[in-house]
């Protein structure tokens, strides 16, 4: 007669059968755990950092963990941000335009990079009408660099080539902390600065202090993320560019103000 099969807990003594179960136990836990931790990554469950956008008008990309940030829809329903002040402020088309955009700022945000390129055709399209003001709000969860760079562009800023400089950094990096610092002082170098002047600057952080001003009025306009815009029309009005809008979306936005 065939001996009937036996199961492993039949032929298991009753200690094996409870490291068994403990090990199972352990398993299962840890594999729940694992897909509730996935769970809030993906919904987002770190509210102390800040997201970078992407301009999508629904929903901002979010590689931060952070809670995903809104686009226009998401704005505050007053915007307040700081007046324009031409001693402290970079100014980039005519001083005198009707509509004003002012960016909030992550010089290694990817986003950012790819908004600046927007801006930079929307100055050469809208000169005249329109002028950009350059506000820092660097990420320092998720670009350890980009505080370091902030620094860098305000020291160029002191010696009058904020722009050139800025420029050159947004154009050098492929963003996401890939900017080798030690071309900082380079670029300086290569735009005429005054070396030992840049340098003083760059080690001291002389503009730690305007960097952090320049987040706290980002974060009261309603910035959740970079990069971070306010479009101020010639009446006042204010409307939130929260991403990296394309040009044409830019654009229609201006011409709206205009007409």
């Amino acid at each position: 007669m065939e001996e009937k099969n036996k199961s492993i807990f039949e032929v298991m003594n009753p200690q094996q059968t409870f490291l068994f179960g403990l090990v199972g136990g352990v398993m299962l836990l840890c594999t729940v755990g694992f897909f509730i931790l996935l769970g809030i990554f993906l919904k987002g469950g770190n509210a102390g950092a800040l997201a970078y956008n992407n301009g999508n008008n629904d929903v901002a990309v979010n590689t931060a963990g952070s809670d995903t940030a809104v686009a226009n829809n998401g704005a505050p329903a007053n915007i307040t941000v700081k007046a324009v002040d031409s001693k402290i402020d970079h100014i980039r088309g005519n001083a005198n335009a009707k509509i004003t955009i002012v960016e909030f700022s992550d010089p290694e945000c990817p986003f950012c990079k790819a908004f600046h390129q927007t801006m930079q055709q929307v100055m050469t399209n809208y000169g005249d009408q329109v002028r950009w003001v350059y506000r820092n709000m660097p990420l320092d969860g998720l670009h350890s660099q980009a505080r370091t760079e902030a620094n860098a562009l305000e020291c160029a800023g002191a010696q009058g080539k904020f722009w050139e400089y800025t420029d050159l950094v947004y154009k050098t990096t492929n963003s996401n902390n890939t900017l080798d610092l030690t071309l900082l002082p380079k670029f300086a170098t290569q735009l005429g600065l005054n070396l030992s002047k840049f340098n003083t600057c760059y080690q001291n952080k002389d503009f730690a202090t305007k960097i952090q001003n320049d987040e706290a009025d980002g974060q009261a306009a309603g910035g959740q993320g970079t990069p971070y815009s306010v479009l101020i029309g010639p009446d006042g009005t204010k409307t939130a560019i929260n991403g990296a809008y394309p040009y044409t979306q830019v654009e229609q936005m201006i011409k709206q103000y205009l007409n």
